[in-house]
């Protein structure tokens, strides 16, 4: 018999949730990023008229479309039911490679072997994990440590940009707008468009979700699951490349001190925008609303003039939070 509120009483006399509350319940749920990323963004233009400011907001994206990039492919990782946390060392030595091809051999020779760079660390984190069965958290330690050592060690510290800087079509890239819009914000909006495609609309994509749900089970019913678990990884390495180039344009030099923290924001954006970090669970659109509501969070506290070091103490806190909220959703299903 059904009661008010969307409860309905069953035979035994206990209530559960009408098809309507269930629904009403998940659509809270799914827009929960969202909702959260409006609140802080009207939060924001409350406290300071600099937020909305055009030159502000072009910032925001700026800052956001590196970390989009990096979350992306983090997500692929995080719904296969491991985590990456050697991409900011790949950002940072992928935009090394990129500036010190590119002044041999031109802007596209420099781009490919960025991006290819991050596709061979992404390969031997899925080989490391898949094949020698390493816990996720100690292989993508080692080679974070071990790609950072290797780029400081190339360039001994210091950045790399020629002696007349970098070629000027590259420079035209991180610098350069089209329909008002810089380039490299466009960059991840277009890879949203390709990764989103494959994650939620393809075979593969079904099998990365069946993986990281249950690994077992998705072997039973026919699954590599470690071929599965590979390409995951392959692909967060691929797209910490293209984060590296595009980092690289920016700062107009490869840098081997970019990219810190920056594993650790990642995957905080997936699981603010509702990943978990067990597997199995993930959407694009919800981590780039979880990327923006950590560029938001930190140009808020910019404007207000809020001393960085509680910056990242609040940062911390997020991720904290974005935890704890996983673990109750388990909880809650279990």
């Amino acid at each position: 018999m059904d009661q008010p509120g969307g409860l309905a009483t069953t035979a035994s006399g206990a209530t559960r949730a009408t098809p309507l509350a269930e629904r009403l319940r998940g659509g809270a749920l799914e827009g929960m990023p969202f909702l959260i990323l409006a609140a802080l963004c009207l939060a924001t233009a409350l406290a300071t008229d600099r937020f909305l400011t055009p030159v502000n907001l072009g910032n925001v994206l700026l800052q956001a479309s590196v970390m989009a990039v990096l979350a992306m492919g983090m997500t692929y990782v995080m719904v296969s039911g491991g985590f990456d946390i050697s991409v900011g060392s790949t950002v940072a030595a992928s935009g090394c490679a990129a500036a010190a091809v590119m002044l041999e051999a031109g802007p596209l020779a420099g781009v490919g072997a960025g991006v290819a760079l991050g596709v061979g660390v992404g390969l031997v984190n899925g080989l490391l994990v898949t094949r020698l069965d390493l816990n996720p958290f100690i292989a993508t330690l080692g080679t974070m440590v071990v790609v950072r050592g290797f780029v400081l060690l190339l360039t001994g510290g210091r950045p790399i940009d020629g002696e007349e800087g970098l070629p000027e079509a590259f420079i035209l890239y991180g610098r350069g707008r089209f329909l008002g819009i810089p380039w490299i914000v466009w960059t991840p909006v277009a890879l949203f468009a390709v990764l989103w495609w494959i994650l939620h609309r393809t075979s593969y994509g079904k099998r990365l979700y069946a993986t990281g749900g249950n690994r077992e089970a998705a072997f039973l019913a026919g699954i590599d699951t470690v071929r599965t678990r590979a390409s995951a990884y392959v692909w967060c390495g691929a797209m910490a490349g293209v984060a590296g180039v595009m980092l690289a344009a920016r700062l107009e030099s490869g840098q081997p001190t970019a990219g810190e923290f920056y594993e650790l924001m990642a995957i905080a954006a997936v699981v603010i925008g509702g990943a978990s970090l067990y597997g199995g669970e993930g959407k694009l659109h919800k981590t780039i609303a979880g990327v923006l509501i950590i560029v938001v969070l930190a140009n808020a506290l910019n404007l207000m003039n809020v001393d960085s070091y509680w910056q990242r103490i609040a940062v911390g806190v997020v991720i904290v939070a974005a935890a704890a909220a996983d673990q109750v959703r388990r909880r809650r299903r279990g």
